[in-house]
């Protein structure tokens, strides 16, 4: 969900999600990951990360960065069935009591600020 919504042309946009994952589990966590980097590539990430916090092992950063907003919104389109069966894998390690944390950021670019 945002506050504001972006302009289509805004961006790149950074989207992070933050995951609890049991420490027993990380490897296969990590595993699922990785194949669903792949899904976040094909449909307009031009970079991914996973992270592990430091201060709190069961902790994971995923980051992907898109070029624009209006990008952002055309990997929601492009979910395929098996596409689904992965992202419900993956969201399946993460033990919090609310779904993962999920953030959009803008560049915050000079034009971007003028008012």
């Amino acid at each position: 969900m945002v506050s504001i919504e972006p302009a289509p042309e805004q961006g790149p946009v950074l989207v992070t999600v933050e995951y609890r994952i049991d420490p027993a589990r990380v490897h296969e966590f990590v595993k699922a990951m990785h194949e669903w980097s792949r899904v976040r590539r094909r449909d307009g990430a031009i970079r991914w990360g996973l992270f592990n916090d430091t201060s709190n092992p069961g902790c994971y950063l995923e980051t992907f960065l898109v070029e624009s907003w209006a990008e952002h919104l055309r990997q929601h389109e492009r979910v395929t069935m098996s596409d689904r069966v992965l992202e419900d894998r993956v969201r399946a390690f993460h033990i919090g009591e609310k779904p993962p944390a999920i953030s959009h950021l803008i560049y915050a670019s000079e034009e971007n600020a003028k008012g």
